[in-house]
């Protein structure tokens, strides 16, 4: 189906509205043009900045527990992640290894997320977010214990490989499920704060690692027995609630289509074949734009708190005051952020944030007293800000009918370029050893981690600039081009007029999408009554 011109001077249709809208500012650019608007395409769009605490209030109580599902779930999901990185030295003392033989369970737990990643995705996105999303919560609880109670090196690693599976499988589904159902309007402010359960999951980690670890005769265990429990909750919420309203508006136009000869199967991979055929470069973009960003987390995180015990001789007490400061600054940045992207687009907000982080790396990373926090807390609101604008960037990003699916899989394709960023620091870091102090053997992490993280910034400052946008792009059916072509015109027209009969309507959105129509053909037919006179 190919894309239909709007002639100069014909009458717009619903239609056509519906068309234009499905497609990005820089469609149809040749590769010249779109190189040169680069910069230019950075002018923020300075909308109207509203209220937060109104768009907050803007929300229902659905779409409130959509939320807050997916932020328990995509907290716990970085709380499990973070219960190894806070616990590397007990875990090789447990199994007489080296910190850098304990990191290798990090890189396979990030290795194998891609894995989980593109099947739930795939899952979530053809049977629907629900029943993918509680599998992936039921597999938490069963290897978040196996960890806790491995006696060998080699039972350990394998728990972390199969986790990252499960853990795989959640990012995108956590994403679409919290946002895909908001008002335009609130997206970002969301987006920012979604986020920030990666911080928040951190935050408790680095807590109740301190309260857990070491307190008993259990050592480390207790840590991940505990992380088993709060999944048990995040399902019997999630059991409680429907299908996102944009995937059973999907979900409709492939039984739409079905009574046209076409099973839902076959639609759904009929689709797959547009996605991949019109997006195929998109996809690589977002897995590269994904494997900086997550080499900016791990960067600088994973391998921090080693450095200020190791390197700079801080106690654990200190070391989490620390980490529950920066963890602070993250959440706050996450949000603020977010919500200016909205205003100032999400490229510009990223460009900024990688700029400001950049120039706090040497105090982050050099200073041995406790003035560090000062640095920890605005060098992870940089980091975490740039990365709250993300859930919503690839999702505006992503062809309609897989958000899940390439949500996800890119973030966890992203992962899996990154893995390794914490053995790659650790052993680095081995290079430059420090004097001992006693029996301890030191080493200047902060200069790697300083070095490695200022050839970070870089990269995702490039590929940002030259990087897509899609600001404000619209996620129901009636607007996705892909699925127009896969299924055909009827389809998506009988599925919105089934939903008219079930007494659904439109949406607040598609309500005001279709006064501004109105206005304008309003407007087109004064401009035309004028020229004719």
């Amino acid at each position: 189906m190919s894309d239909p011109e709007i002639t100069a001077g014909a009458p717009r249709t619903d239609h056509d509205d519906a068309v234009a809208e499905d497609h990005p500012p820089h469609h149809s650019m040749s590769a010249g043009k779109y190189l040169a608007t680069r910069v230019s395409s950075l002018k923020p769009p300075m909308t109207a900045a509203p209220n937060p605490i109104r768009l907050l209030r803007s929300l229902n109580r659905t779409q409130w527990a959509f939320f807050f599902v997916a932020f328990a779930a995509w907290t716990w999901d970085a709380f499990d992640f973070f219960t190894v990185s806070l616990t590397v030295s007990e875990l090789a003392e447990s199994f007489g290894l080296t910190n850098t033989d304990i990191t290798w369970g990090i890189t396979l737990v990030l290795m194998f997320r891609s894995i989980g990643s593109i099947l739930f995705g795939i899952a979530a996105d053809r049977y629907g977010r629900k029943w993918p999303f509680i599998v992936n919560n039921i597999l938490f609880i069963i290897l978040e214990l196996g960890t806790g109670f491995c006696q060998t090196y080699g039972q350990f690693l394998a728990c972390r490989a199969l986790f990252g599976i499960a853990m795989g499988g959640l990012y995108g589904n956590a994403a679409a499920t919290a946002i895909e159902d908001l008002p335009e309007a609130t997206r970002g402010l969301m987006s920012g704060i979604l986020q920030q359960g990666y911080a928040f999951g951190y935050l408790l980690a680095a807590a109740f690692s301190r309260g857990l670890v070491n307190t008993t005769p259990h050592g480390w265990r207790p840590l991940f027995w505990f992380g088993a429990c709060p999944p048990v909750l995040i399902i019997l919420f999630r059991l409680a609630l429907p299908e996102t309203r944009v995937y059973q508006e999907h979900a409709k136009v492939r039984k739409s289509a079905e009574t046209r000869g076409s099973s839902v199967s076959q639609t759904f991979i009929r689709e797959g074949k547009v996605a991949l055929k019109r997006h195929w470069l998109m996809l690589v973009y977002l897995v590269l734009l994904m494997a900086g960003f997550n080499f900016m987390s791990h960067g600088s995180q994973d391998l921090y708190p080693t450095m200020l015990q190791n390197q700079f001789g801080f106690s654990p007490n200190a070391v989490t005051v620390t980490q529950v400061v920066a963890n602070l600054g993250a959440m706050t940045g996450g949000t603020v952020v977010g919500f200016a992207s909205q205003v100032f687009g999400r490229r510009l907000s990223i460009i900024v944030m990688c700029v400001v982080g950049g120039a706090l790396l040497y105090p982050y990373t050099f200073t041995s007293s406790h003035a560090v926090i000062a640095a920890a807390f605005f060098e992870q609101f940089c980091v975490q800000g740039a990365w709250g604008v993300i859930p919503i960037h690839l999702m505006e990003l992503s062809p309609g009918a897989f958000r899940t699916f390439v949500v996800g899989t890119s973030y966890q394709l992203g992962n899996l370029v990154s893995s390794a960023s914490s053995t790659i620091e650790s052993t680095l870091g081995e290079r430059f050893p420090l004097p001992p102090k006693g029996n301890v053997h030191r080493f200047d992490y902060g200069k790697v981690i300083c070095i490695f993280m200022g050839c970070v910034y870089v990269y995702v400052i490039v590929l940002t600039l030259i990087g897509p946008e899609h600001l404000s792009r619209k996620f129901e059916a009636a607007h996705d081009a892909d699925i127009r072509e896969a299924t055909g015109e009827d389809a998506v027209t009988a599925a919105a007029h089934g939903r008219e009969r079930m007494g659904l309507g439109s949406s607040d959105e598609d309500l005001a999408d279709g006064a501004e129509v109105r206005r304008e053909k309003e407007m087109d037919t004064g401009r035309a009554a004028t020229h004719v006179l």
